[in-house]
């Protein structure tokens, strides 16, 4: 581990260590909220209590090596890659093949987390029990359904005004179309629909959204006057749309937390540069869970070629 890293470990510790700060309650929030282990904070404490916060860096291991054991570089790419977008070891495992080829199994990555107290995840990560999960379901083609949905942001501060993005996403390939607009009505809806159309690659069949005003009669005809079957989800049924709501949960969890906003909110063509930045990595980069580890691209590619030879 780099002096860099082992610098940031030590950083990161004393954050949580600080937040934690005040009635006992606070600990077991600092835990849920930083994804680690209760035994892993106070044994951070006490170090820190006793020495500091040269106390809260990594002590060194006996001389005695496995040849199998992880290197120290791979070690640090991990407690990176939880610390800074609270990957769970499935993706870990997927990030570093793709990206650093090196081949990790997820049930070491597990036992690496836990030996450094982050085998939890943060609050906001966790599954729901199975019994309150729906059964996936994912149309065979690109462009047989596409959902389509509103994520309402913040309102820009000292002006009380909201920004809206609008998200499509693919059932087929889970690619997505992404952009910001500073209203959220049926003209908006319609520029987007236009924008999705233009930068999709394949053709659009079926378009579905919720029950918004902003999808109403102006839109609903629109799309099918592009020749596109618009239908609405039942009336409170938001799992109906559960790609598009689950992207805008990733879209939380690794871009907005992220997100430095100071002089981008007010600046609507800034922040769209940086969420198309975001959607380029999401649709090309970034490994998809329910697509194996595929990105998005990569399942269009797959599908294409699958086509294709089926033709010929």
């Amino acid at each position: 581990m780099t002096k860099a890293e082992q610098a940031r470990n030590l950083a990161w510790r004393l954050k949580i260590l600080k937040w934690a700060q005040g009635e006992p309650r606070q600990v077991a929030r600092a835990c849920r909220h930083f994804g680690i282990s209760r035994t892993a904070f106070y044994r951070w404490k006490r170090r820190f209590e006793a020495h500091g916060e040269a106390g809260l860096a990594d002590r060194p291991r006996t001389p005695h090596r496995s040849p199998r054991a992880t290197s120290r570089e791979v070690v640090s790419k991990i407690l990176y890659l939880r610390q800074r977008y609270h990957f769970g070891p499935g993706r870990i495992s997927d990030y570093l093949k793709r990206f650093h080829q090196v081949a990790i199994a997820r049930s070491s990555v597990h036992r690496i987390l836990g030996k450094h107290g982050m085998s939890r995840l943060p609050a906001n990560q966790k599954h729901q029990p199975h019994h309150k999960r729906w059964q996936r379901y994912e149309k065979p083609q690109p462009g047989h359904r596409l959902q389509m949905d509103v994520k309402f942001l913040e309102r820009i501060p000292g002006t009380g005004k909201r920004l809206y993005q609008f998200t499509a996403i693919d059932d087929c390939t889970r690619i997505r179309v992404l952009k910001v607009y500073d209203a959220c009505n049926q003209r908006t809806a319609i520029r987007f629909l236009d924008e999705v159309r233009q930068r999709l690659p394949f053709r659009i069949l079926v378009l579905q959204t919720d029950n918004g005003a902003e999808f109403q009669s102006q839109f609903h005809w629109h799309a099918e006057a592009q020749d596109i079957r618009h239908v609405y989800i039942r009336p409170r049924t938001p799992r109906l749309n559960g790609k598009v709501e689950r992207s805008h949960r990733v879209d939380d969890q690794e871009f907005y937390q992220l997100l430095d906003r100071q002089g981008i909110s007010d600046d609507i063509h800034l922040f769209n540069q940086k969420l198309r930045e975001w959607e380029d990595y999401y649709n090309y980069h970034r490994p998809h869970g329910a697509l194996d580890g595929l990105t998005p691209y990569e399942r269009l590619l797959e599908k294409t070629r699958a086509g294709v030879s089926q033709g010929s």
